[in-house]
């Protein structure tokens, strides 16, 4: 037993291909609860033959928030940690004492290192601070996708960094998110001052191409009195860009990037993206322009907010190639080496030939 008792739970539908995975992370806490939603392959019956305490109820109508909420209401009272993960995720070893460290018998939630996503060569792409550790009383769960928790205790929170602490993620690409629309209009319907689900269905139509809509939700979000996090904001004028982009409307786009960059000159990800339209339209120098800015960003930040895209090889690539045209061949070699250190498989060959045609260059 450590200092404190803690518990993993989660819900569960039909994942027995993370189930060996999922436990043996979860085997440092002192217990497992897992609340199934109606599994029809081994999901039930290999969790509990690795030690897990399973209920099974179906959730009608389906809600992420109600069954976030049933399986943290099968935690027992005496627990004094609840970490909520989900079966395609998994701790790195070790995490106990770390968490154990770094929580005070004041603190209310801790984050962590989380890496969404990983590269087709395994490197990390995604990566954020989520906060969903938690104490036992005093939270719940709401909206019914992309649910978060609220605290519930009445009293300031006080929030706990666990250095070290890493939590994978590795989806199941397999799996539908069809039903994230629906419950994202039925978030916004309940809820329509939450700017954060407001946005996030903004995005959702983005995602569906359904451009129209998603610039009229996401320029409904920038209206609300309660959208003031810049990050979110540059994040939506980002969408609406990328939405006239496909509507083959380069100079709108151009405008709300512009717009984004302005909200929130800390981040890289507009500059990015501006300077990938500028190459398509040929605007060297305004490919310089962004790229260069971008990559004077060198902090990453550590909210949701960032993308992988902006801290791969992508500036590099489009910094070297905007040199190449305006005749800067020793900058272009300088940038293409360093997208070439960075870049992804698919794109390696690519680079590697930039760099002897650069190099080609430069020497006659």
């Amino acid at each position: 037993m450590g200092k404190y008792k803690i518990c993993v739970y989660t819900i569960a539908k039909n994942e027995e291909k993370f189930v060996k995975r999922f436990m043996e992370s979860a085997c440092e806490a002192d217990c497992v609860y897992v609340l199934d939603t109606g599994s029809t392959d081994r999901t039930v019956e290999l969790l509990r033959e690795f030690g897990a305490i399973v209920e099974i109820e179906t959730i009608v109508p389906w809600r992420f928030d109600t069954a976030r909420n049933r399986s943290l209401s099968l935690v027992p009272d005496d627990v004094d940690i609840c970490a909520c993960i989900d079966l395609d995720e998994y701790f790195h070893p070790g995490w106990r004492e770390k968490l154990e460290s770094a929580w005070q018998d004041d603190t209310d939630r801790a984050s962590y290192r989380y890496t969404w996503n990983f590269n087709a060569d395994g490197s990390e792409g995604h990566v954020f601070f989520p906060d969903k550790i938690h104490a036992r009383h005093g939270y719940c769960w709401v909206n019914p996708v992309h649910e978060v928790l609220k605290p519930t205790h009445g009293h300031p929170e006080h929030h706990v960094r666990v250095e070290g602490m890493q939590l994978d993620h590795r989806a199941d690409p397999s799996k539908s998110r069809g039903q994230y629309l629906p419950l994202l209009e039925l978030a916004v319907a309940e809820r329509p001052h939450d700017d954060r689900s407001m946005h996030y269905l903004g995005r959702e139509y983005m995602f569906h191409g359904e451009y129209t809509k998603a610039i009229e939700t996401l320029v409904r979000h920038l209206a609300m009195p309660e959208s003031v996090w810049a990050d979110e904001r540059a994040a939506s004028m980002r969408f609406i860009a990328r939405c006239y982009r496909a509507q083959n409307q380069a100079n709108k786009a151009v405008s709300w990037y512009l717009r984004a960059i302005a909200e929130a000159p800390h981040l890289r990800e507009a500059y990015v993206e501006l300077s990938r339209l500028y190459y398509e339209m040929e605007n060297w120098t305004g490919v310089l322009a962004m790229t260069e800015a971008a990559l004077a960003i060198e902090n990453r930040p550590e909210t949701y907010i960032n993308e992988a895209f902006a801290w791969g090889s992508l500036p590099y690539d489009l910094a070297s190639i905007a040199w190449f045209h305006v005749g800067g061949w020793q900058m272009a070699l300088q940038r293409a080496q360093q997208a070439l250190a960075l870049a992804l498989p698919e794109d390696a060959q690519r680079i590697t030939k930039n760099i002897e045609l650069i190099s080609k260059k430069q020497s006659e």
